[in-house]
């Protein structure tokens, strides 16, 4: 029998199941608090498996909704929202479950293993941030509330999604997709009675490939143009978003969202995050405006916002002689993938066998980890970007590593889903180093979460991990996918299976932080608006004042008034960043820190390597990361590996 759940979803009877299963955990709570003596053992321990149940019935839709949308996955998402919201926050809201919690911490601190104390201790704190402790009125406000921003942010989502969808640019004339890649003209090309027509669209392959080497300055602005103003009706959900938590921040005790956020990560404060912050603007901002000085001498007007990905790519070629579109070639998919199970067991002695089972798509592949020759989480792919499928890249996790009540290991699997070049039957996948660079960011994620050896499902892989330290993991794995050493493994042309030549490792590492600066600007830019969009309440206006305001500091080519991006800032207003987008930067402070160690130990064999694994990886969220850290390192981190990582000098 499979130690996997096995991955199935029936849509017409999915909100009548979820209605029965939440029934019968409403049952299972009573049954557990009518118990006479609670213990962790048969108390807590039924309670995380019963979530973690939920979970592998919810996943698979959820999964579905974002990688094979329809008319009808959307549907019942949006049908179940309400119903899992509402049950949820009555859950977290149970004064009675909270006083077990309060009662077993004091009665078994002292006997339970730290992994179970974490558990409790989280649990307490995120019952006292929903509002347990408060009185009736307030909770049931509370749980208005919730309910709401989950429909919202589910529309925000859905919204951003069909704009993406629904537009398209269609070209007629073949001149004006001179200097595009063979590649990238062949996945535009259809006929049209006969004529050979090119078909744009905002997916993101399609759409980056015309604004990195379309030559037509006003089909780059057009598609510039539909991309930063996709989804105007996001901006009433943006503004009834921010009163919610505002509202819902104050209830619980809190000035401001920001506040709230701030209290189970690593970050102390607001003062904190936002020196920390603007001191990376300050010491970014010097070699920014050379970057840009260096990108207007190419241009023969003022650049534009649409001007800057096709203007870099000739500056980088200029500079380093690099042509992206010579290095896809070696980054076949398939072999990609290989390269990087090949690079991952010899930096962690772990490795992947490919299984075979129907998935939601045809293109999905799914694969067992082994760590010494034991079997031990299964990873599941989906690469390719289509129709009907979010944009973007995550991972996310399906079951978590632990003990069930019985006592019997489960074992961990995850998604990591991309949105790579398409293939076809004649038409090959073939990557952009950018993509390479993405793959490992995620996979990053996804071993964190399989190989974590934590027995409390809660704090186990990703759970219960602080959120401003959640992207350590990936951000210390992309990183190598500039070593030398690393790319040999798998950059082998795919007609003739050369390895990738040094000479084009050299300028690939070379360019690794072209206009470096310029980008650090652009996410500190969305980190600093984020941040202080959620330390006091904002309304209509005052969303764009602030984002200009911070603009005139961050960004040296001056946005164009119709420039929407909020609109289509998912991470805040769909994902779980709001308040948090700083955690990338805060995060890569450790990367960095933690990647140097191993490079300059050589990679392969390397010391620090092996720690990474037996103590960040398996140790999950069941210890904080800054204690992780310090174990790993000896010390706390430096921040100046940051500044050295994107080639920055401080100032």
């Amino acid at each position: 029998m499979s130690q996997f759940i096995q991955f199935k979803l029936n849509l017409d009877t999915f909100i009548e199941d979820l209605n029965t299963l939440l029934k019968a955990n409403e049952k299972k709570v009573q049954d557990l608090l009518a118990q006479d003596s609670k213990t962790y053992k048969n108390f807590v321990k039924p309670l995380q498996m019963m979530d973690e149940k939920l979970e592998h019935f919810f996943t698979p839709l959820s999964h579905v909704n974002s990688v094979n949308n329809t008319d009808e996955t959307q549907k019942v998402y949006s049908d179940s929202l309400p119903i899992l919201t509402e049950y949820s926050t009555k859950l977290s809201q149970n004064i009675e479950i909270y006083k077990v919690y309060k009662e077993i911490d004091a009665n078994e601190k002292e006997t339970l293993h730290y992994e179970q104390n974490r558990v409790i201790e989280l649990n307490i704190e995120h019952f006292e941030h929903s509002g347990a402790h408060l009185d009736d009125d307030i909770k049931a406000r509370l749980q208005e509330i919730n309910i709401k921003k989950s429909e919202l942010s589910n529309h925000f989502s859905q919204n951003l999604l069909d704009a993406t969808n629904a537009y398209e640019y269609i070209i007629e004339d073949k001149e004006d997709v001179r200097g595009l890649p063979k590649s990238d003209i062949a996945n535009a090309a259809f006929e049209d009675n006969g004529i050979t027509k090119y078909k744009f669209t905002l997916q993101m392959p399609s759409y980056i490939a015309y604004m990195t080497y379309g030559e037509n300055a006003s089909i780059r602005e057009a598609l510039y143009k539909a991309y930063v103003t996709r989804a105007p009706q996001n901006a009433e959900i943006i503004d009834e978003l921010l009163a919610l938590k505002d509202e819902m921040s104050k209830l619980l005790g809190f000035s401001n969202y920001a506040e709230y956020s701030l209290a189970g990560k690593m970050a102390e404060n607001e003062t904190q995050v936002l020196g920390f912050l603007n001191n990376l603007v300050h010491n970014a901002k010097v070699q920014a405006r050379t970057e840009l000085q260096e990108l207007q001498a190419i241009a023969p007007q003022k650049l534009q916002s649409f001007d800057s990905g096709f203007y870099s790519e000739i500056l980088k070629k200029e500079k380093y002689d690099i042509d992206e579109e010579e290095y896809r070639p070696y980054f076949e998919k398939t072999s990609v993938i290989e390269g990087t199970f090949t690079f991952l067991n010899k930096l962690f002695g772990i490795r992947f066998e490919n299984v075979k089972e129907n998935l939601w798509d045809e293109k999905a592949t799914s694969y067992n980890l082994y760590v010494d020759n034991k079997l031990t989480a299964r990873l599941y792919f989906d690469l390719e970007a289509r129709k009907g499928k979010r944009g973007g890249a995550w991972m996310h996790n399906f079951q978590a590593h632990c003990t069930n009540e019985k006592g019997k290991e489960q074992l961990a699997s995850a998604f990591v889903v991309c949105n790579f070049p398409p293939s076809s039957k004649s038409t090959k996948s073939l990557l952009r180093h950018d993509d390479v660079v993405t793959l490992f960011h995620e996979m990053g994620h996804a071993i964190h979460h399989m190989l974590s050896s934590v027995n409390e499902n809660e704090v186990s892989g990703v759970n219960g991990v602080q959120w401003d330290a959640v992207e350590f993991p990936s951000q210390f794995l992309e990183n190598f996918a500039y070593e030398p050493k690393v790319l040999k493994l798998f950059a082998k042309h795919y007609e003739t299976g050369a390895v990738i030549p040094d000479s084009m490792i050299e300028k690939l590492v070379k360019s690794k932080n072209f206009l470096s600066a310029s980008g650090m600007l652009r996410q500190l830019e969305f980190s600093i608006f984020d941040f202080k969009l959620h330390t006091k309440p904002h309304a209509k206006k005052e969303v764009q004042d602030l984002l200009d305001s911070i603009r005139k500091d961050t960004s040296l080519i001056q946005t164009p008034s119709y420039n929407k991006f909020q609109n289509g800032f998912a991470h805040i207003f769909a994902g779980g960043y709001a308040a948090g987008y700083y955690s990338y930067k805060w995060a890569e402070v450790l990367s960095a820190d933690a990647f140097f160690s191993v490079v300059d130990e050589g990679i392969f064999n390397s010391r620090t390597a092996k720690e990474y694994r037996n103590i960040v990886l398996n140790g999950g969220g069941a210890k904080s990361m800054s204690v992780l850290f310090k174990e790993l390192m000896g010390r706390e981190p430096k921040p100046e590996n940051l500044l050295r990582l994107n080639g920055i000098k401080t100032v």
